[in-house]
């Protein structure tokens, strides 16, 4: 990036969005304003007061604390699941681009195929099915739909640069394709992978949120933004914020951070940032 490049306001304007939830999440682990695991249920149903600025819950559960650890399990959830498609579909990807055309090519993106046909609900149904519903299956579940996107996307961009000179130079120079990948594949295709990282991201706090509603995510006591809203649909007309507020998070967690993805990209292909202007 020179100095005369400006970062896109899409991207600070998203940054600004997520990172008040990576605030509030990272907040929470020292400190909210009530205990979420105590139940006042006397306080039911309050609305907002200066005890608790945003009301109560159904169980008396102060819900600023419940927003704000429900942010911390959403995010948590979706690192470590984009955490797992990368570690294991980045290396994936490159090993088939260097072996393209090859029966491990092959092997590689019929196996991807296999996944996307098994959305990460129903891989979620079934890990819950042997080892019962958690924060962890959910991210197992998650982070597997997960590989074959970064496999793809690492494979198609690295199929482009195995033909450029420079890669050329190395197979001369008697480098294996281990270490033209690690050395010089892989750092010409951060800058996508940081983009689509981000989107996976984004995709994986919807995908949480949705494990959780239908109950396959977080488990009580632990908050969680989607069980939040299947516990507040009984309450919808009696008291709206309950579905509302969880609802608002996840739209406004994942707009900041399709924003910034969008902002990313623009920052690191210069010619979209040219072709908008």
């Amino acid at each position: 990036m020179t100095s005369r490049q400006k970062i896109p306001l899409q991207f600070l304007l998203g940054a600004m969005l997520f990172g008040a939830f990576a605030l509030a999440a990272l907040l929470s682990f020292v400190w909210v304003p009530h205990d979420v695991a105590t139940l006042d249920i006397a306080a039911r149903l309050a609305p907002p007061t200066s005890a608790h600025l945003l009301g109560t819950d159904h169980f008396g559960r102060d819900l600023l604390s419940m927003l704000m650890v429900g942010a911390r399990t959403s995010i948590a959830v979706a690192v470590l699941a984009v955490g797992i498609g990368v570690l294991a579909g980045v290396p994936l990807g490159l090993w088939a681009a260097a072996r393209r055309g090859s029966l491990i090519d092959e092997i590689i993106m019929r196996g991807n195929d296999l996944v996307f046909a098994f959305p990460s609900l129903v891989i979620a149904i079934l890990i819950t099915a042997v080892f019962g519903p958690s924060a962890v299956n959910a991210i197992i579940a998650i982070g597997i739909f997960n590989i074959p996107v970064f496999a793809r996307v690492s494979r198609g961009a690295a199929l482009s640069l195995w033909t450029r000179e420079f890669i050329l130079a190395a197979r001369v120079a008697g480098k294996r394709a281990v270490r033209i990948s690690a050395e010089h594949i892989l750092p010409n295709i951060a800058n996508v992978l940081i983009v689509q990282g981000t989107i996976q991201f984004s995709l994986g706090i919807l995908a949480e949120a949705g494990l959780s509603y239908v109950g396959l995510g977080a488990q009580p006591p632990t908050p969680s933004w989607g069980r939040m809203l299947a516990e507040a649909q009984t309450m919808i007309y009696t008291a709206p914020r309950l579905a509302i507020l969880p609802g608002l998070a996840i739209v406004l967690a994942v707009l900041g951070l399709n924003m910034m993805g969008d902002g990313l990209r623009d920052l690191l292909d210069p010619r979209l940032r040219r072709a908008r202007k």
